[in-house]
């Protein structure tokens, strides 16, 4: 793969339509820039329909993205269960159970049959990566957009991880990519990235990393989603952990050893932009470790995203900030996952997630 087409693979982009046809914006940055993936939403944030209307819509409209697309693309959704979920009963879907309400019990039985049923219909519906599980803890119960909206398994590491297994083998059984969240932790914050910025310098836990560390130990190498979240314990600088070396390469790629997909948050959060240009997180968060660049076009309306994002990473280039051989290592593990998915790759050698 070329330096360019690394570049463009390096983004998985939000778009308006429920249909697609040639010239469409999303189109353009999949034909044009090889846009690595699409981000598919149910809803606007005022309430509109977006991608996401009934089954045999959602069928046909997979099939026209994975139509334009020389190089397969990732079709990524939060599916979490319960509150969290963009394919909901309403619109025809089966309904989904919270995280929260399937930790509760020891046993990972209700887990894995919630999963398998997600799992198969997200496979069914074109939609190939899940960016789920959530394994924060949930250890602030006035957290904002955690615990207040169930998407925890519990407080207790060995538990959340044991459900996050369950849950990630029935996608791997469907060829479903997982993407494990929010990396460092979100779970003991008392903030919501997305409306701003969010310091959690003094209520983390060392805990909050353990359910990776298991996952990682059983082989789990999919893709993890960084958080917007600041904790100047890990990063004196005050970064939040999309945009942190310390974090994403030092910690998470280093000390904790993940060889899989590193994974933004979207960058048009307001913990991001209400500090930083586009073209600045994404240099930052290129510059970190992140592989691939979520701009989810549901917070903001942006076109020519991904243009604007590869010129972003060949300015780095031409400075010598970045060499080219970073690239295209985040380029292969991006094309690792989707061989993964097309099951050209075992997900892994032995144990329980295979």
């Amino acid at each position: 793969m070329t330096t360019r087409l690394n570049l463009g693979q390096m983004f998985m982009i939000g778009f308006d339509g429920m249909t697609v046809a040639a010239g469409h914006p999303v189109v353009e940055a999949i034909v044009r820039e090889q846009a690595g993936g699409v981000i598919l939403f149910d809803r606007n944030v005022d309430g509109s329909g977006q991608n996401i209307q009934s089954p045999g819509q959602l069928r046909e409209l997979t099939a026209a993205l994975q139509g334009f697309a020389d190089i397969p693309l990732l079709i990524g959704v939060d599916q979490e269960g319960g509150r969290v979920c963009r394919l909901k009963e309403k619109d025809g879907f089966p309904a989904t159970v919270a995280a929260k309400r399937l930790g509760s019990e020891p046993d990972v039985t209700a887990t894995r049959q919630q999963a398998e049923l997600m799992a198969a219909t997200l496979a069914g519906h074109g939609i190939n990566l899940n960016l789920a599980p959530v394994v924060d803890l949930d250890l602030n119960p006035d957290n904002p957009i955690i615990s207040r909206y169930e998407r925890s398994f519990g407080a207790e590491p060995g538990l959340v991880a044991l459900h996050a297994a369950a849950f990630i083998a029935a996608h791997h059984a469907r060829g479903v990519a997982c993407c494990l969240k929010h990396f460092p932790g979100h779970g003991s914050s008392g903030g919501d990235s997305h409306l701003g910025f969010v310091d959690s310098s003094e209520c983390w836990r060392e805990i909050e990393l353990e359910p990776y560390r298991r996952l990682f130990q059983d082989g789990f190498a999919d893709a993890v989603m960084t958080a917007h979240v600041v904790q100047r314990g890990l990063d004196p600088r005050g970064l939040p952990a999309t945009l942190s070396g310390p974090m994403v390469s030092g910690l998470l790629r280093g000390r904790l050893g993940f060889t899989g997909v590193i994974v933004s948050d979207d960058l048009q959060m307001r913990a991001i932009t209400d500090k930083w240009s586009y073209e600045e997180a994404v240099q930052m968060a290129v510059l970190a470790g992140v592989d691939l660049l979520i701009v989810g076009n549901n917070l903001l309306r942006r076109e020519n995203v991904v243009a604007r994002g590869v010129r972003a990473i060949e300015r780095l280039l031409d400075g010598n900030r970045i060499g080219e051989e970073a690239l295209r290592a985040a380029g292969q593990r991006i094309s690792l996952l989707k061989q993964k998915i097309a099951g050209e790759v075992p997900w892994k050698k032995n144990g329980p997630m295979t």
